[in-house]
């Protein structure tokens, strides 16, 4: 959801930057968010400083689900720094979860939502970090404590993404690690992607070799992951040139991947299903590429006066209209972006336009009622779209009218890391990490809470809290094999939680936290 400076989850990947959260819609990061991970931990020596450097970016278009990648977002066209999209389930990152596309089985309404989270218990504890993989590993910072950025969970395999570029897989038949993903020394894995039309997890990563500087992607069945078989997989997209400022986006809503290539200037997009090559786009003044359903927006070098603006069909790249949009001159652009019919532009110190490209049909909203936000979601199933400013989460319309205001579902974050904020597919229910009630008025508690509130009504319908007096760890018999080991308390549980996922099939939420540690919450 960057324009050049949002963030969206559709998870796109450029070599500079990365980061990613899970929801399972489009969220667009506006200019303000920039972070590179490696910036975010200090340490590694002059390994670490190099790694930092030419760090990935990833742009995650919170289609729903995780994980999105950070991108250093300039002006208003700073539009070709490399992301990474991945809309796993939705993004689901990240996994990035659909984001109101395909028909999904129907899930409990969210009227049923506090006995669906009722009596959650910690049941399980994993450990990303491990002193055995040390012989293997080649990078001194890949071997230290990291916290986890991203969490993906498919077919019963939690996937945990460290900042340092470590991932690993966990399984929840066994409550054991089954393996860690990166195949290679010297890897550094970026971003992660499911892909549910093939049941297989797309890493995305950076070598040492390479100096840090060329996406890899590569795509390994869930199957052979689950059985530690991860010479399964297989390289993709091995004929692009993915150096900065290049970048790699997959569109889970569309089924689609979208590329650009350094070399030759020239954007690719490639069917989701099986990778084949669908058409190119060459033109050396697109400034950016926005998703939505069914379209493309092609956003041109801005004039003083004006932005050419062209919507291509995602599917053929057939041009459906070309315009150009008028500007304030001398303004900077905080965002441009396109949700089906409504573009949204939103100047500097200007009000935000809606524009219907059907008919030109043009709504204006004061710059006093709608601020710039850090990020936004857009809701396709809903027709609405979430901001999120100062810790805050608003709901808005498309005629540029508020629509829920949230009563319990105060950011932990200031920032809107979206890594901590997941979406359910029906979008009914928002899941974060939020700041808890100060147990001393005035003192503020160095531990949150994780709050379910409903998008619509804006109440909290649920709340894992530790101040619950109910809030326990499962009870495990002595010596079960079946179960891992909690050595967390509660608290220490919902301290510095880095990384939220839910899984809706499952109904088991997902927390990780700055000691690289999961940890799993169900009833």
């Amino acid at each position: 959801m960057e324009l050049t400076k949002t963030l969206t989850l559709t998870l796109r990947i450029s070599p500079l930057f990365t980061e990613a959260p899970y929801s399972a819609f489009p969220l667009f990061l506006a200019p303000e968010y920039k972070a590179t991970r490696g910036e975010e931990e200090g340490g590694g020596g002059a390994e670490m400083e190099n790694h930092k450097k030419s760090l990935l970016r990833v742009r995650v278009r919170v289609t729903a689900r995780k994980r999105a990648r950070e991108s250093p977002s300039s002006g208003e066209g700073s539009g070709r720094k490399m992301r990474a999209r991945v809309c796993a389930n939705s993004v689901r990152k990240l996994a990035c979860r659909e984001i109101g596309g395909l028909p999904r089985m129907a899930r409990v309404a969210s009227s049923s939502a506090p006995e669906k989270f009722r009596n959650i218990q910690l049941q399980e504890e994993f450990d990303t970090y491990d002193d055995n993989i040390h012989w293997f590993l080649k990078l001194q910072f890949l071997k230290k404590r990291s916290k986890i950025i991203e969490i993906v969970a498919a077919k019963d395999v939690i996937f945990a993404l460290a900042q340092s570029g470590l991932c690993a897989a966990f399984s929840r038949t066994t409550n054991k690690r089954i393996c860690f993903l990166n195949i290679s020394p010297d890897e550094v894995i970026r971003s992660l992607f499911y892909n549910k039309n093939n049941d297989s997890l797309i890493t995305v990563s950076v070598y040492a070799s390479d100096h840090f500087s060329s996406l890899k992607c590569r795509t390994t069945p869930i199957e052979y992951i689950r059985r530690n078989q991860l010479d399964a997989g297989y390289p993709l997209f091995e004929t692009e040139s993915l150096k900065w400022p290049g970048f790699v986006e997959f569109d889970d809503v569309n089924g689609k991947v979208l590329t650009y290539s350094a070399l030759d200037g020239t954007y690719k997009v490639f069917d989701l299903k099986n990778y084949n090559f669908l058409y190119s786009i060459s033109d050396k003044n697109i400034q950016e590429i926005k998703i939505s359903p069914g379209i493309m927006l092609l956003i041109y070098q801005r004039t003083p006066g004006y932005v050419p603006l062209t919507i291509l069909s995602i599917e053929d790249g057939t041009v459906l209209k070309s315009f150009n949009h008028l500007l304030h001159r001398n303004k900077k652009i905080d965002f441009i972006e396109q949700f089906n019919e409504k573009l949204l532009v939103k100047q500097e110190n200007e009000n935000l336009q809606i524009l219907d490209v059907r008919n030109s049909e043009l709504i204006e909203v004061s710059r006093t009622d709608f601020m710039t936000p850090s990020a936004f979601i857009f809701l396709y199933e809903n027709h609405l779209f979430l901001t999120f400013r100062n810790r805050t989460v608003a709901v808005w319309n498309f005629r540029g009218e508020p629509v829920t205001s949230f009563e319990d579902h105060l950011l932990w974050h200031p920032d809107c890391n979206t890594n901590n904020i997941y979406i359910t597919s029906d979008q009914d229910l928002i899941i974060s990490y939020c700041k808890a009630e100060s147990e001393d008025e005035g003192e503020a508690s160095p531990i949150g809470s994780i709050n379910m509130s409903d998008i619509l009504s804006g109440k909290c319908v649920a709340k894992i809290c530790p101040r619950d007096p109910s809030l326990q760890i499962a009870p495990r018999k002595r010596g079960d094999p079946s179960r891992s080991t909690i050595r967390s308390t509660i608290r220490e549980a919902l301290e510095d939680v880095t990384a939220l996922f839910y899984d809706e099939d499952r109904n088991e939420i997902y927390t990780g936290n700055k000691q690289g540690l999961i940890h799993v919450w169900s009833n």
